[in-house]
């Protein structure tokens, strides 16, 4: 479990072990929880009136969303990695909820699990750039779903590159393995987008300025994270119109192939079908069949039927198919 409360006073970053005390403090706190036991969970709820019931949207698999709280403004927002291997259609992609509480002077960030984002957020201001939070606890929030947002570009760029390998392979080698390549990345971006549609939608709410934790001043800073989110759906559904285009290359390669082989098949029964005829005919059990006495019947049955495959073969060649 991490608990840590951080206040922005005179330009310094200022660390508290009481939340009661952070959050009075003059400046702005931000209270990241991760992890949160009974307990710490019960002092959120007592010190800034966080509901339970977001709680609960946080540790569950809730849509990305927005919602007013008389104290506070609550956003759901989900990092996302791309899990590889083997995997069920719920679980292409992991998503780790976390939810930001934005009230007048204080955020709380609070997630059940380690994110890489608030790391590097966290470790901006207390290296950085410490006036992140002078600029309020909206500017936080927005530097924190920036990183998100961003981090979604990763895991866009490589189901780019895993398509990129599928048209080339679907061309050169149609085996079944790419078009289990080709699923799993349509499997991907149906993933992504199920995430990045509600969060589009929840961005724009804080970009429109609806809520009055959201200065006018950060709105346009929402607005260019919105703007990454809409380039970030139109990406899916071109990767979505790529994908489908390979899988349709496979389709053809595969049918064309097959093709191929009936063709080469219906080439040797062609061929093989006059002969079996002539075999046929002379093969009969009669007591009179005049040819059956000719001195010269079986070289010349020989060479009718070689006579035959040639014509056949030399047809075949010139009309393509052999």
């Amino acid at each position: 479990m991490t608990l840590r409360a951080l206040v922005y006073t005179d330009e310094d970053v200022t660390e508290y072990d009481d939340l009661a005390a952070a959050k009075l403090a003059n400046g702005t706190t931000w209270v990241r929880a991760d992890d949160p036991d009974e307990a710490t969970l019960e002092t959120l709820h007592e010190v800034f009136d966080i509901h339970p019931l977001a709680v609960e949207d946080v540790g569950n698999d809730v849509r990305p969303k927005v919602e007013e709280f008389p104290a506070h403004l609550f956003v759901l927002a989900k990092a996302a990695r791309l899990r590889h291997g083997d995997t069920t259609f719920e679980k292409e992609i992991d998503d780790r909820p976390v939810g930001l509480f934005i009230g007048t002077d204080w955020l709380v960030t609070l997630t059940f699990h380690s994110l890489d984002v608030l790391d590097a957020v966290q470790e901006s201001v207390l290296r950085e750039d410490p006036r992140v939070l002078g600029r309020g606890p909206d500017f936080t929030a927005y530097r924190v779903l920036d990183r998100i947002v961003d981090n979604y570009f990763q895991q866009l760029d490589q189901i780019e590159d895993r398509l990129e390998y599928v048209e080339e392979e679907v061309l050169e080698t149609p085996e079944r393995e790419i078009l289990e390549e080709i699923n799993d990345a349509r499997r991907e971006l149906l993933a992504m987008r199920k995430l990045l549609w509600p969060t589009r939608d929840s961005i724009s709410t804080l970009a429109r300025g609806d809520s009055p934790q959201i200065q006018e001043s950060t709105e346009k800073y929402y607005r260019d994270v919105y703007d990454h989110l809409v380039q970030q759906v139109d990406l899916v559904e071109t990767y979505r119109e790529l994908a489908i285009g390979a899988r349709d290359i496979y389709m053809n390669s595969l049918s064309m192939s097959t093709n191929e082989v009936m063709k080469r098949l219906t080439i040797v029964a062609t061929i093989v079908l006059p002969l079996t005829l002539i075999v046929g005919v002379f093969g009969m059990n009669f007591e009179t069949m005049p040819e059956l006495t000719w001195p010269t019947a079986y070289p010349a049955a020989l060479l009718g039927m070689a006579g035959i495959s040639g014509v056949l073969v030399y047809y075949f060649r010139k009309v393509g198919w052999l």
